[in-house]
């Protein structure tokens, strides 16, 4: 019996593993409706009774951020596209952080500033060209006033690929050239020095054709797209995309930097002649994707990865411009009802203890760079492709005047720092197993 207090230890510490690994996902909260709850409401709801462990902003409102101050929710703001030539300049982009960041860290847990929004899709030229410069900068403001782990990156749409149809094998697929080297490797150069992510924006829907339906949103299929460089099967569009990105880096030499999915979702409800948008489709696609997010598989070619997703979105938004797909990408309606069931909201009865949430006024003052205009609604992607290709974009309340974790080597950002049960297993009971002989 001498070894008994070594192996309850070990048991503990297989328990404490197991328990530690909950389910989560980020989402991307817009508040483009005239119905929605206060940011105080939003963010109790989000701590009492969802999963959700993140969101990400797509603007830097003070009462928002300050919203989730103390709810242990993690925090990504978005600064318009419009201020990235200002942002270049270290003075501008300290202010900025001592007006919008400062205020609000640590009480409130941000861990991304976002500059600008696909930026490389939008343009114009200007901004792409000062996009790089300016992460550097603000990382240096970041740095200026002591606030070592908010990291920087810039979302970018798949737009960057090339070729991008539904089902091409990924091993095809590299960064558009002009692109490539004169901005794309800068930025990854950029964030593989500063252990932050580079953060993408896959859509199936975006790509959807009625042959690959099932492919797109998870569900069981006969599509399969081999990839006979790799040797790798795909029995899903997300999985592909996400390996088309990896291997796009992978062929400018930077695999080992972390990839984060900044948004994707699928819409529940739309027009007429789009009869791909259902409360079917949208449960189908999310539910895969939340699985995805948990689950530690990865892709084929990132395996055992745990990624970091952000979906979108968090609300139905009813002032959204665009065809009625864009106002319903949300998992809820602005009441917090379930427009589907995919396991977002915790087992058990409803905590409302968000119906008397609130937030007083906050003190900072305006902070640079908020004034918010939306991006163009119905675009489409800007690559002319052999077929419809797989990504563009939708309109989202991205401020724009113009149009975590820790790195690994396969290229994903984990979402968690916790061990899945099977890997916990495989932790623990080589240890038991010794303990006891």
């Amino acid at each position: 019996m001498e070894n008994t207090p070594k192996i309850a230890f070990a048991i503990f510490l297989l328990c404490a593993l197991v328990i530690e690994d909950v389910e989560s996902i980020g989402v991307n909260y817009g508040t483009l409706g005239n119905n929605l709850l206060q940011p105080a409401q939003v963010a109790q709801f989000l701590k009492d009774n969802t999963i959700i462990d993140r969101v990400k902003i797509f603007d830097a409102k003070p009462e928002v951020i300050k919203a989730f101050a103390d709810t242990g929710i993690l925090v990504a703001i978005t600064i318009p596209n419009g201020e990235i030539p200002a942002l270049t300049k270290l003075d501008y982009a300290t202010e900025y952080i001592t007006k919008n960041v400062k205020p609000f860290y640590p009480s409130t847990k941000i861990n991304y500033i976002c500059i600008g929004n696909e930026v490389l899709h939008w343009g114009p030229q200007n901004l792409i060209d000062n996009l790089v410069a300016a992460m550097t900068t603000l990382d240096q403001a970041l740095n200026s006033v002591g606030i070592k782990d908010v990291k920087v990156t810039s979302p970018q749409s798949l737009a960057i690929l090339e070729p991008l149809l539904n089902t091409a094998p990924p091993s095809l697929a590299h960064f558009r050239a002009g692109w490539d080297k004169g901005v794309i490797a800068p930025m990854l150069q950029y964030h593989r020095d500063t252990k932050s992510p580079f953060m993408v924006n896959p859509y199936p829907y975006f790509g959807f054709t009625k042959d690959v339906e099932d492919f797109a949103v998870f569900r069981r299929n006969d599509t399969v797209t081999f990839d006979a460089a790799t040797k790798k099967s795909y029995s899903n569009m997300f999985d592909l995309l996400l390996d088309s990105v990896y291997i796009s880096m992978k062929k400018l030499g930077f695999q080992d930097v972390g990839i984060v999915v900044g948004e994707t979702g699928w819409p529940s409800l739309c027009g007429p002649l789009e009869p791909h948008c259902s409360v079917t489709n949208a449960a189908s696609y999310n539910g895969g994707l939340l699985k995805k997010a948990n689950s530690g598989e990865g892709t084929p070619l990132m395996p055992n990865r745990k990624f970091e997703i952000y979906t979108f979105g968090l609300f139905n938004e009813n002032e959204k411009p665009g065809p009625e797909a864009e106002r319903n990408f949300g998992l809820f309606w602005p009441d917090f009802t379930e427009v589907y069931k995919i396991g977002i909201v915790k087992a058990g009865p409803l905590k409302n203890d968000y119906l008397n949430a609130h937030v007083d006024a906050p003190a900072p003052a305006p902070a640079t760079g908020n004034a918010t205009v939306n991006a163009p609604a119905g675009k489409t992607d800007q690559l002319e492709v052999q077929k419809k290709p797989v990504q563009g974009t939708h309109s989202n309340n991205t401020s724009t005047s113009t149009k975590k974790e820790q790195q690994n080597d396969g290229g994903a950002s984990s979402s968690s720092g916790n061990l899945s049960p099977l890997l916990a297993l495989n932790v623990v009971l080589p240890i038991l197993m010794f303990l006891y002989k």
